[in-house]
């Protein structure tokens, strides 16, 4: 008789931890994720700024579940879910695998989201892949390569011109380590351009900097921002971004254009499409951001075989942060290992708040825990701390710290590499097509490839 089937969805934090607490379970265990990598989203900043290499924030799923015997990996993009027939279908390059479970734990998680105006990711992109790091990577750095070689002086001052648009804890941290990077890291490595004068611009529609963590943060990270650097315009609106810059509208109702080469999105979240897939089915409600109503023990409503984790869910307002993940996929994993062993576990989800940090600047930091609140050196020694806890595996425990040893205490980046295909291959992919079809050896349809 064969054991039930456990598929998880999702290789973030919700989906690895679900699958490891299901290490000793009495099951197979499927996890089937679009990426091959476990991904430390909250780092992905430190791979578009030159501190971090992708590895290091992005370890291989198989190499972090090799010794799970019951455990297999897939890499596959989810495509559809049938509830009825507890079927998932997934897709990678032109090949179906279906996959039938007696158990299920949807961790797709969330990405970008763009209020309705997606055509501005062509301009500026997200925070939320490693392809999006690592795109971001190469439009910063080329900005400054740009800037170097040309002779237009508005043209340089465009290039010279940074913006980020959003002022959670992604939006201040990318804005403070571009600060960082342009004003101290580069500026004896360009002879034409003097790099301490690009501009770095946060806009956010909010009235505060890092809103949920209260006025005292809040206001020591705006002082934290500007006294490194960063122009920080709150009651900014976003109404229009091109390649040239962007239109913005402000709470009084002033209206400008702002001059920039290079944008980075870091304003909203908006939850995998996943989501809509399983409330068609149950019924369940979304809200805005396209997050499901769960039940208050994290299933779906009338599917007690389904659980749904992290970033997904609407729940009681939980935030959109790797500790609701994590603590809800080990919450999904107790719940079948529960009901397999005859002793179910009767108690609803229960988040345990460990707090929220972001770093700004080197040694300097917010830090919320509790009602414990730090500011400065020992918010961003906090910081460090609990990140270095949460990167997955000795060796890249190791050498994440020895990057941030040369980051913040010498000031050099060690990743500053770039390359013309991370900088255009997104936008050259939609550009092709959704009927295009990639395979491992190339293409079904070679005739879409000019050489």
């Amino acid at each position: 008789m064969s054991r039930p089937h456990v598929v998880i969805i999702g290789s973030g934090f919700g989906g690895l931890f679900a699958a490891q607490a299901l290490a000793k379970a009495d099951v197979d265990v499927t996890l089937v994720a679009k990426t091959v990598a476990h991904l430390f989203q909250p780092l992905l900043y430190q791979v578009a700024t030159g501190i971090l290499s992708t590895g290091e924030i992005a370890p291989a799923t198989r190499d972090i579940l090799r010794n799970q015997a019951n455990a297999t990996v897939l890499l596959a993009e989810v495509t559809s879910i049938n509830l009825t027939s507890r079927v998932v279908v997934a897709e990678k390059l032109a090949k179906i695998v279906a996959l039938k479970y007696d158990y299920l734990i949807v961790a797709a998680g969330a990405g970008q989201s763009y209020f309705g105006n997606d055509q501005f990711a062509t301009f500026a992109p997200g925070m939320k892949s490693v392809d999006d790091a690592l795109e971001l990577r190469a439009r910063i750095f080329g900005s400054l390569e740009m800037a170097e070689l040309t002779e237009d002086l508005d043209e340089r001052r465009r290039l010279l011109n940074f913006v980020v648009v959003g002022a959670g804890p992604t939006g201040v941290e990318m804005a403070g380590q571009i600060a960082e990077l342009a004003h101290h890291t580069l500026r004896k490595s360009f002879r034409r351009i003097d790099t301490s004068q690009a501009q770095i611009l946060l806009l956010d529609g909010a009235s505060a900097v890092l809103a949920p963590f209260g006025p005292k943060l809040s206001a020591a990270a705006k002082a934290e921002l500007e006294h490194n650097g960063v122009e920080v315009r709150l009651g900014a609106l976003v109404t229009n971004v091109d390649a040239t810059g962007l239109d913005v509208k402000y709470s009084d109702g002033r209206t400008e254009r702002i001059s920039s080469s290079c944008k980075v999105w870091a304003a909203g979240v908006q939850a995998s499409p996943l989501g809509r897939t399983l409330a068609e089915q149950s019924g369940a409600g979304l809200d805005r951001a396209g997050r499901i109503q769960v039940n208050p023990d994290l299933t779906l409503p009338g599917h007690p075989e389904v659980s749904v984790v992290g970033d997904m869910i609407s729940l009681n307002g939980l935030p959109g942060v790797a500790q609701v993940a994590i603590q809800g996929g080990r919450y999904a994993a107790s719940r079948i290992r529960g009901e397999l062993e005859g002793t179910p576990v009767t108690a609803d989800f229960a988040y345990h708040d460990k707090g929220s940090m972001a770093v700004i600047s080197r040694f300097g930091a917010v830090a919320k825990v509790g009602k414990l609140e730090l500011t400065g050196f020992p918010a961003w020694f906090a910081w460090l701390f609990v990140h270095l806890i949460y990167v997955v595996g000795f060796k890249n425990r190791v050498t994440t710290l020895l990057h941030w040893l040369i980051t913040f205490v010498g000031r050099a980046r060690s990743e500053r590499v770039t390359t013309e295909q991370q900088l255009v291959g997104r936008l050259a992919v939609k550009q092709l097509g959704e009927d295009f079809q990639p395979t491992i050896a190339g293409t079904l349809d070679p005739g879409k490839i000019k050489h």
